[in-house]
């Protein structure tokens, strides 16, 4: 058998019989319980269904099913995000070249006189050498390290792009969140605005009657007190309804300056229900615990890596080419080819430093195994946590929305009660901020819900079929 055919084989027979000294991989054990515990029996209730992917349209509103669908092609964050995937996909594409031998092409051209007086020589003589070649390298991967650098660049990979769905998610639901704020700002304007009026008309009519000397000067202050008061609340919540907007507008990707979106006292329902599945479909719909599982795998195939250096690092070498002193460089007379060498390279002593890398890759996948346990634990948390708030903040606004018709009753049996002198203004007062507050509180509860039912739509994961 020839030299070169010997040393090729050689190669191909180390090559088949390659190596992983990474771990075998399984993904970190997890107790999974086999429901929600705050899903009691309300969850048998119909879900409000959402098209896969746009949540968001559960809610009915339009206005916002435009703003989520600005997210994709004008968010920053996002595009950041989409960036950082580009980045670990060319790092993966990197890795795989490893696999394949790296070819160089050069050429030479040299004009030299050499000595008359060399070694062995008469006289001085010119001449130029002219070389055309190229030459090649390639690693075995005899123990897995350039394999396990795969295995874990294409985990790593796949966590950066379960982290672009991670960001797409989260930015959706704050601005979901942020939206729905914004309109239970406008639910409250509006509430002002008539409070603003009713109260300015409570002042006329106090005024009326002072001056009728039927009503003292103390009734006139209380009654102008309480209208300044909503008239200071209602500037504050404009202010704040301001800065929503401003936020829609940044999570939309695009300036406050530029951005509006019209005042709407029209009131959203939440959806009737959230069908969150089962516990275990969570480990594979939240971006965040795929994104933790991948860096798990990225850190035990890194240990393969790490256990690979302990081992010698071989190599094939080789060149070919055409090298001439005159004319006719391309003749097969002037070409030339080696294969080889075929070198081993092993550190003997390098005071511990491997064996550290070694220990260090460990760590890093303990490290990896243990924030994939607590992502979960923080998934079904949160899981639990909005399916709770969810089911008694129905029982709260059916309560609330009482105690406000309740109160309204009563502020308006009050200010009868004062027009036919019944009552003094005190009364009046006391029964409208009353009623203020339990409107106020109504609607603060009603926004909630919508807020929950976001945080329940991005705890899942997104919309579940």
């Amino acid at each position: 058998m020839p030299a070169s055919r010997a040393v090729l084989s050689g190669a191909a027979a180390l090559a088949l019989g390659a190596c992983s000294l990474a771990p075998d991989y399984r993904r970190p054990a997890m107790t999974v319980p086999a429901a929600y515990k705050e899903t009691g029996p309300w969850q048998a209730a119909a879900a409000t269904p959402a098209p896969a992917g746009r949540w968001w349209e559960a809610f009915g509103d339009p206005v916002l099913n435009d703003l989520e669908g600005r997210i994709e092609a004008a968010n920053p964050d996002l595009a950041a995000a989409v960036a950082r995937y580009d980045q670990a996909a060319g790092l993966l594409r990197q890795s795989r070249a490893q696999l394949l031998p790296q070819v160089d092409v050069g050429s030479d051209v040299t004009r030299a006189r050499v000595s008359a007086d060399r070694p062995f020589g008469s006289s001085a003589a010119r001449y130029t050498d002219l070389s055309l070649g190229a030459s090649l390298a390639w690693e075995i991967d005899l123990f897995g390290r350039v394999r396990n650098t795969i295995r874990a660049n294409a985990a790593g990979a796949q966590a950066s792009a379960s982290d672009v769905a991670g960001i797409r998610l989260g930015l959706q639901a704050a601005l979901a969140t942020a939206y729905f704020r914004m309109r239970g700002l406008d639910a409250r304007i509006g509430l002002l605005k008539e409070t603003v009026a009713a109260f300015q008309r409570a002042f006329d009519l106090t005024d009326a009657r002072h001056e009728g000397g039927i009503s003292s000067g103390l009734d006139v202050n209380r009654a102008k007190s309480q209208l300044a008061s909503a008239r200071a609340e209602l500037s504050a919540v404009v202010a704040e309804r301001a800065t929503y907007e401003h936020a829609v507008a940044t999570y939309a990707g695009e300036s406050p300056a530029g951005f509006a979106i019209p005042e709407s006292g029209g009131r959203i329902p939440p959806p009737a229900m959230v069908s969150v599945g089962l516990p275990s479909t969570l480990l594979e719909r939240r971006p965040d615990i795929a994104a933790a599982e991948r860096r798990v795998a990225a850190a035990n195939a890194r240990i393969g890596v790490a256990r690979a250096a302990m081992f010698p690092s071989i190599t094939l070498g080789g060149q070919a080419g055409f090298e001439s002193a005159g004319h006719g460089l391309l003749d097969t007379a002037n070409s030339f080819w080696a294969l080889g060498p075929l070198s081993a390279v092993l550190s003997i002593f390098d005071g511990g430093a491997r064996r550290a890398g070694v220990r260090i890759s460990k760590a890093e996948y303990e490290e990896a195994a243990a924030t994939y346990r607590s992502t979960v634990l923080t998934a079904f948390r949160e899981v639990e946590d909005d399916l709770a708030l969810g089911r008694q903040l129905v029982a709260q606004e059916r309560d609330q929305s009482e105690a406000a018709t309740a109160a309204g009753h009563t502020r308006d049996l009050a200010l009868i009660r004062y027009r036919e002198g019944a009552s003094d203004y005190l009364e009046v007062v006391t029964a409208q901020n009353a009623a203020l507050d339990a409107e106020r509180a109504l609607l603060e509860v009603r926004t909630r819900q919508l807020e929950v039912a976001t945080d329940t739509f991005r705890a899942v994961g997104g919309s579940f079929p």
